[in-house]
């Protein structure tokens, strides 16, 4: 394997044991592809790094407004969120604003994406029902935009559902394609998901922190002000969009409002990042909009990444990085501790326009 390959290495005693294919994009706030590894229009699935995108057709429908939702309410439509209490009472809080019942969810109960939930769950002999599942807040704010176009809440989940037909042109659009040109399944929680080139995910969280350069909406078209406070809802709850020790939150708590950054199933990932000096470092003026997609769909691998190009790209202090170091690099450890491996990234990304690789972005000596 050469360094220049796009891949993770996992090794065992210096032994590479496995290698993960990397694909990623980092754009600017128009879409320009400024930087990319493996092939950064690779027809992707966006799973739930869909999710602000699924939010903000529900925000255009006036029903967050019309039931009362509050910012909060919103963090938690844009969540994989871990079935904590809270998520589960803000839940039914949300489902009581709109008058409808937990049997009106088309989402299942499913684990926890936390370890210490699930343990709890066992304990009790706790069986989970839809208001527990993930993706509970996304599905209480489709059955909010349902009946705030009077479309009813019957059958919102399906594709031919007027919201879903809403959803489907809403990510179009942000993603600057034709409403043809986007392809679509049907995600674990049963509610359709998208899948588009790689980089067109970048270039929707690029938009989503190009909103929030102006929080207070003035000078915003009613779309900007609307992807501002998704935006603004993300970074101020983060514990709502992930949990207690999920990198989600973790890295929305690290970068304190600079950034958001949202989870797929399957190891894909988006991050949206406001301008900055970092930013300009770049070559842009304005924000910056990262996708990635692990083609094995390791999560571990995907956190891992994730930190390495942020690392590699300037954005945040190495103090603010290091609160993710964990997850940067994750030791390979035995049942008696003793660490046998870890993970290393010989990639280097690639620079659009330039011959070659950026030297900035190249493979690290540590």
């Amino acid at each position: 394997m050469t360094p220049s390959e796009d891949f993770v290495v996992a090794d065992r005693g210096g032994i590479v044991e496995n290698s993960h294919r990397v694909h990623a994009a980092v754009v600017d706030a128009t879409g320009r592809l400024l930087y990319a590894l493996g092939n950064p229009a690779r027809i992707t699935l966006a799973r739930s790094a869909a999710k602000p995108v699924q939010a903000l057709a529900i925000l255009e429908t006036e029903g967050v407004e019309r039931f009362g939702f509050d910012d909060a309410d919103i963090a938690l439509m844009c969540a994989s969120h871990s079935s904590e209490e809270r998520h589960i009472a803000r839940t039914r809080a949300m489902l009581s604003k709109i008058k409808a019942e937990e049997a009106d969810l088309r989402c299942g109960g499913h684990p926890s994406l936390s370890e210490t939930v699930n343990r709890s769950w066992i304990k009790e002999d706790f069986v989970p029902t839809g208001v527990c599942s993930n993706c509970s807040g996304k599905h209480v704010g489709m059955l909010a935009g349902a009946r705030a176009i009077g479309a009813g809440m019957e059958g919102y989940h399906l594709p031919d559902h007027p919201m879903q037909g809403r959803v489907k042109r809403t990510v179009a659009e942000l993603c600057d394609l034709d409403v043809r040109d986007v392809e679509w399944g049907i995600d674990g929680c049963n509610l359709p998901t998208p899948a588009f080139p790689l980089d067109r995910l970048a270039r929707i969280y690029a938009k989503l922190a190009s909103a929030d350069g102006d929080r207070s909406g003035e000078g915003l078209s009613a779309r900007g002000a609307a992807l501002a406070r998704i935006f603004h809802a993300m970074v101020r709850y983060p514990d709502m969009v992930a949990g207690e020790g999920r990198y989600c939150t973790l890295l929305m708590r690290a970068f304190n409002g600079a950034l958001i950054g949202k989870l797929g199933a399957d190891a894909s990932y988006a991050i949206g990042v406001r301008a900055s000096d970092a930013t300009r470092r770049l070559g842009t003026d304005g924000a910056l909009g990262i996708s990635v997609k692990i083609e094995d769909g390791n999560l571990e691998i995907l956190y891992a990444v994730v930190t390495e190009l942020l690392e590699r790209l300037g954005i945040g202090s190495a103090d603010i990085r290091s609160q993710l170091a964990p997850f940067h690099h994750p030791q390979r450890v035995n049942t008696m501790g003793v660490t046998t491996g870890g993970v290393s990234f010989p990639f280097k990304m690639r620079g659009s326009e330039a011959e070659g690789e950026d030297p900035r972005l190249a493979a690290p000596t540590r």
